[in-house]
């Protein structure tokens, strides 16, 4: 009986080995397949059952690791998987929308917004990466699906600033021309004018700065 016993629990622990090694190969080939926009083996190891929502070790999501890669064709088989969080966030808080505007792709912001993905999250959100991005048109996209101009980001920051000091002049001027507040402060006490100052942007932050009292 001890005999049995002992080679039951062997046969266990030999199952639970393959198990486990075979889930860990899984999780490493996955994330490997979605930075090299490998899409055939994205797409057989989630037929396998690999969770879509997965995140890697550093706190990326799949779909938040694509596209900070580039994997197009990574994208486009994530975003058929039914179960698919849109607005998985990563450790830093940052979605796959978040990503996309502070990269200026359009294409891939209008595809997550019409999957369903918030144009409204607290903190730092959407507007404030597309206003540091290159892109004023996924300010525009934004503004248009409702996207608050002036959510303030934890430490205080709008849209405009992250705009006046990072971003596209255009996309400031888009802000403005829709009313955003030039006279908000972040903790620090600095506006907007300030921003532009701080990045060398002289003749912006004098565009601000006519726009005060």
């Amino acid at each position: 009986m001890i005999f049995i016993k002992y080679f039951r629990f062997a046969i266990y622990l030999t199952v639970a080995y393959c198990f486990s090694s075979a889930n860990a190969g899984s999780f490493d080939d996955f994330f490997r397949a979605v930075r090299s926009d490998n899409a055939v083996a994205v797409a057989e190891l989630l037929q396998r059952g690999f969770d879509p929502n997965s995140h890697e070790e550093t706190g990326q999501s799949a779909l938040g690791l694509a596209v900070r890669e580039g994997s197009d064709q990574v994208v486009d088989v994530l975003l058929k998987q039914a179960q698919l969080d849109i607005d998985a966030q990563n450790s830093a808080g940052e979605t796959a929308l978040m990503l996309a505007a502070l990269k200026g792709r359009l294409d891939l912001a209008r595809r997550f917004i019409e999957r369903g993905a918030a144009v409204r999250q607290a903190g730092w959100n959407p507007l404030h990466y597309a206003a540091t991005g290159p892109e004023p048109q996924i300010v525009a996209l934004l503004l248009q699906r409702g996207a608050p101009i002036d959510a303030p980001s934890p430490n205080g920051t709008t849209a405009l600033m992250m705009a006046a000091r990072y971003g596209n002049e255009q996309s400031v001027a888009l802000l403005l021309e829709q009313h955003a507040d030039t006279h908000a402060r972040n903790q620090r006490g600095m506006n907007a004018a300030d921003f532009a100052r701080s990045a060398g942007r002289e003749t912006l932050a004098k565009r601000l700065e006519s726009r005060l009292p």
